[in-house]
């Protein structure tokens, strides 16, 4: 997996007012911790870190830490660990990034994205997607930011389990070979029994209609 460039500079002011100001200037407040790190309050460029993540889930990538301390800049490997954001906006609001040791393990939860179309899907069927991650631990260089899985084969009545997956090399599942990651079911009868019982009260409303009409003369006639 390739390492992703992010740039960042000390900080040292703090508080609510503060955050609001490097927020309107298009920065964003951050904070970089670890076992073997003293925490460093950052900042980070808005555009560059929305560019780093499109397209990626945040837990799941690996970046090569800048840090401008006006003197001197150092570089740490790190990875997301959390990202705060507007509830409504969905603006970013601040980053908790930790750092990492690149002879240690990870354990981190990588998506899992499907790959063509279930066969159940094009015969009528429904797309269950049940589980969407994975955990896994493995060294920092084998970590991917998604999981392929080809679901073409799966027919309606079929399920793939966390079992069923072959992990790129270098990566461990940690989750119970049975948990379902999704199913393909058939079409609900209740939708078509229900279009069926429209068109039966339709025709019940005319056989009342007609029994309700008088006889015609045959003058009317």
């Amino acid at each position: 997996m390739d390492t992703i460039q992010l740039s960042s500079e000390i900080r040292t002011q703090t508080g609510k007012g503060s955050a609001r100001t490097l927020r309107s200037t298009g920065k964003l407040p951050a904070i970089l911790y670890g076992p073997e790190t003293d925490t460093i309050m950052l900042t980070l460029d808005c555009t560059e870190l929305e560019k780093a993540l499109k397209g990626k889930s945040a837990e799941s990538i690996l970046l090569d830490l800048r840090i401008d301390s006006g003197k001197k800049g150092q570089s740490k490997k790190v990875m997301i660990k959390e990202v705060q954001r507007d509830p409504v906006k969905r603006d970013y609001l601040h980053v908790d990034l930790f750092e990492i040791s690149l002879k240690k393990e990870l354990e981190v939860d990588i998506p899992i994205h499907l790959v063509n179309t279930p066969i159940g899907v094009t015969e009528g069927g429904i797309l269950q997607h049940v589980r969407r991650e994975v955990k896994v631990s493995c060294m920092p260089d084998d970590l991917v930011d998604k999981i392929d899985v080809d679901v073409s084969e799966l027919d309606i009545g079929q399920s793939l389990h966390i079992g069923d997956i072959s992990f790129p090399s270098g990566l461990k599942s940690l989750e119970d070979v049975d948990i379902t990651v999704l199913t393909v079911v058939a079409p609900r009868v209740d939708e078509v029994e229900e279009e069926e019982v429209e068109g039966e009260e339709v025709e019940e409303e005319r056989v009342e209609e007609t029994e309700g009409e008088e006889p015609k003369s045959e003058e009317e006639s």
